[in-house]
């Protein structure tokens, strides 16, 4: 008995030691990837960046034929169709968490609710593009026609739709998550002193849930900058500044899917993965950005 105790000791032992070993080695795996990408990126946009130097950011010229390369067009409509499907989807994001968080937590309809919300964060982008093409941009057309506007039905605005509706699972199941947490003797004692359901959303609900909240919208609004294909089907693809929210214009994302394939000479290769590196850069200063938010909020809670 004591040597197969002795034994099952040994045993755990070796366990603990193998996770232990596993979880340092994680974080060293995550840093030496992200690391890489960095580089990677650096290496192979070099010559872009020899080339164009910073003004590279601020060129609002493509033209590949004659070595013309500038990045902004497609800055902007990265930056104003993610921030204006945020815009869209936040509303709707709320609405869901508090739904589902707070109204019906439980249940049948609850269920089928979370379970349509799953399904629509696993839909792949590509089903989501043929969607809007097909159905949305008809719509959209015809809202152009009655604003007398040239009737593309392809844009900015439809872009920014379809980026809506896949953000909306990131941040609402997030959201969900933290308002479920909320301390009901909080609440309890808020309808105690007489207050409503909406004052209590208001003053309990969501100061104490904030932090999350804005933690669900930083993670959809990391998928929007990054989406490629829905927003390539529908976007219009024109190597121009946007002009309004109905015109046609361009993503880095879009742009690298789209020309990545046809690029032949040493520059434009280059030009393409710089394109690539600005979009890993902003998408880490929203995530630094966001996470120092989310502190503040936090402490403030």
């Amino acid at each position: 008995m004591k040597n197969k105790a002795q034994t099952r000791i040994t045993h755990f032992e070796q366990m603990e030691t193998f996770f232990r070993v596993l979880i340092h080695i994680a974080p060293v795996v995550i840093i030496i990837l992200v690391s890489g990408i960095f580089i990677t990126l650096v290496i192979n946009s070099f010559a872009s960046l020899a080339e164009f130097g910073p003004s590279f950011l601020i060129g609002q010229t493509w033209d590949p034929v004659h070595g013309e390369f500038g990045a902004l067009p497609f800055i902007a409509g990265t930056l104003l169709t993610s921030f204006l499907a945020l815009l869209i989807s936040t509303p709707f994001s709320l609405a869901l968490a508090l739904f589902l968080g707070e109204y019906y937590r439980t249940g049948k309809l609850s269920g089928v609710v979370r379970s349509m919300i799953e399904l629509l964060a696993g839909i792949p982008s590509v089903i989501f593009g043929f969607w809007a093409f097909f159905y949305l941009v008809p719509i959209v057309r015809w809202i152009e026609i009655q604003l007398n506007i040239p009737p593309l039905g392809i844009g900015i605005a439809t872009a920014s739709i379809v980026l809506a509706i896949m953000m909306v699972p990131y941040s609402a199941s997030l959201a969900r998550e933290v308002i479920s947490m909320v301390p009901a003797e909080e609440k309890e004692a808020a309808y105690s002193l007489g207050a409503t359901r909406f004052e209590v959303i208001k003053r309990i609900i969501f100061p104490y849930a904030r932090s999350g909240i804005f933690a669900g919208t930083v993670l959809a609004l990391g998928r929007g900058l990054g989406e490629t294909m829905a927003v390539t089907m529908v976007i219009g693809n024109s190597n121009k500044i946007p002009t309004g929210i109905f015109s046609p214009a361009n993503t880095m994302a879009s742009v690298i899917a789209n020309e990545f394939s046809e690029a032949t000479g040493k520059l434009y290769m280059s030009s393409l993965v710089e394109i690539a590196l600005i979009l890993f850069a902003i998408s880490a200063i929203i995530n630094i950005v966001g996470r120092e938010s989310i502190k503040r909020f936090g402490a403030t809670a």
